[in-house]
């Protein structure tokens, strides 16, 4: 879980997640927030929960990278630090890795879509997901997705460059390079806007393409 300046919602989603009903270990890596959410990850006292502190804001994807080396479980699930997502849906999204059919999972907001989208964003991830799906011959409705799903070994096996949100497009274009197919899953999404504290951009989007292009045709690399 990485975490910059979610004070407003990081204590109700840490909860969310530990109540889930399924053995795990929480690694919040909190990237140089200065808003009050390093109070109460300090203040957290749950041996399932390991925090790890970036000193300055380097991004999602650096974050992502400092908890890779901290993951000692079987299956790894990305999940931001507010609450646009269901940590609920993680009992049927490690399924199929748990059942040997795939080592990855996306979470698609498309397939499970029963609620109001922003319509730039939602037009956004389109088109992002139709060129992943033209670069790189998936079949997938949601590229951008926040909850992209692996086995630990997969997730260890990659090594993750990017510092910001391209972290997302850099993952999908890794394992499709590595002989993956994408197996998604619906999810369930709860949007929330710029003024609430949502961070992603719409410049993120032509990173995304760009990164999405480049590993597509240059050489990748395994951590």
């Amino acid at each position: 879980m990485p975490v910059y300046n979610e004070v407003g919602t990081l204590s109700q989603i840490i909860q969310k997640v530990l109540d889930v009903p399924i053995e795990k270990e929480l690694i919040i890596v909190d990237d140089g927030s200065s808003d009050g959410s390093r109070d109460i990850l300090k203040a957290l006292d749950d041996q399932r929960i390991k925090v790890v502190y970036h000193e300055k804001n380097q991004g999602k994807g650096a974050a992502i990278r400092t908890g890779q080396a901290h993951v000692t479980g079987d299956i790894v699930i990305i999940q931001d630090a507010d609450l646009e997502t269901e940590p609920n849906d993680y009992l049927h999204l490690v399924k199929p890795i748990q059942e040997g059919k795939t080592a990855v999972v996306f979470g698609s907001r498309i397939l499970g879509l029963d609620k109001a989208y922003n319509k730039t964003y939602y037009l956004g991830g389109k088109f992002v997901t139709a060129i992943a799906n033209l670069l790189y011959g998936q079949g997938i409705t949601d590229e951008p997705t926040c909850y992209k799903v692996m086995s630990s070994d997969l997730f260890k096996s990659i090594e993750i460059e990017s510092n910001g949100f391209e972290f997302c497009p850099e993952i999908t274009a890794k394992v499709s390079r590595m002989g993956h197919q994408i197996v998604e899953l619906p999810m369930r999404y709860y949007p929330r806007s710029t003024n609430e504290g949502k961070k992603l951009r719409w410049t993120d989007g032509f990173k995304a393409i760009w990164t999405l292009f480049k590993y597509r045709f240059g050489r990748i690399s395994k951590g």
